[in-house]
């Protein structure tokens, strides 16, 4: 079982990622996919006349100010057009990929955060009428009958709250957690650099590998997006993952290289 978290970057090749999920899924291998929805998402917020408040919390993750009408976009982003095309570019490869999001079956569920704590100027303030959380509940039955009947989940970074609020989750994490609920093996997280680097953007300073027990102690130097990453690989890891692989999703065959060890494992 391997779960593959896809960036939602514009630099993500989805032709190089999609052809190594079929031959995945066409080797009998069970495949769960979670989408980013991040580049999709900013662009129709322009359009629309609703453009994306990125906030930064004190302990300097970054994360979308979501209320109720971004969260509207970001669902016509992530559930209307990326999620549906994913879908389509796999069918296209013989794939038999179904659409979800979190909402649907209570698939994903956790705690709304309706405030939160942002550093601003200097200066730390709270947000409100937030429609953001994590992910704390997974609803693997759905997901191991679909994967029973050789459908391959294509899931979008929403969940619903205990009070069945739509909320925006982060989907590197939502991936730890369905990784860890289905007992994958595996967890690969592709984005548009080609693992951890020690000192970023400097591709050539790559960390091929990092010891469990050294995770949380990479977040300090990981820059930007990649400090959730490596939150969720600490995550995945806790819940019983055996190996997390940061990889680079412009490349060809990425699926396959990362497997072989071009990346961060860890392990």
């Amino acid at each position: 079982m391997i779960v593959i978290k896809i960036g939602g970057g514009a630099e993500i090749n989805l032709e190089y990622v999609c052809a190594d999920i079929a031959a995945l899924a066409q080797a009998g291998k069970p495949v769960v996919v979670v989408h980013g929805t991040g580049k999709e998402a900013d662009a129709l917020g322009e359009r629309v006349g609703q453009p994306a408040k990125h906030v930064t919390s004190p302990q300097g993750f970054t994360s979308r100010y979501t209320d109720r009408a971004t969260l509207e976009v970001f669902v016509m982003a992530a559930c209307g057009k990326v999620n549906t095309f994913l879908v389509e570019r796999l069918q296209k490869l013989g794939v038999n990929a179904i659409g979800l999001s979190g909402v649907d079956g209570r698939l994903l569920e956790g705690t709304r955060k309706d405030a939160i704590r942002i550093v601003e100027n200097g200066r730390q303030r709270i947000l409100r009428d937030d429609y953001t959380g994590k992910v704390e509940k997974v609803n693997a039955d759905l997901l191991r009958v679909l994967l029973e009947r050789n459908y391959v989940p294509v899931i979008a970074p929403l969940a619903i709250s205990y009070q069945s609020d739509a909320i925006n989750i982060d989907g590197d994490r939502a991936a730890a957690m369905i990784a860890g609920a289905l007992g994958a093996e595996q967890l690969v997280i592709l984005s548009n650099v080609p693992g951890l680097l020690q000192n970023f953007p400097d591709e050539s300073s790559l960390i091929a590998k990092i010891d469990k027990h050294r995770v949380e102690q990479s977040i300090g130097f990981a820059e930007g997006r990649m400090k959730k990453k490596v939150l969720g690989a600490a995550e995945a890891l806790a819940l019983g993952v055996r190996q997390v692989i940061f990889a680079d999703g412009r490349v060809v065959q990425p699926l396959q290289r990362a497997l072989e060890g071009k990346g961060t494992t860890i392990e």
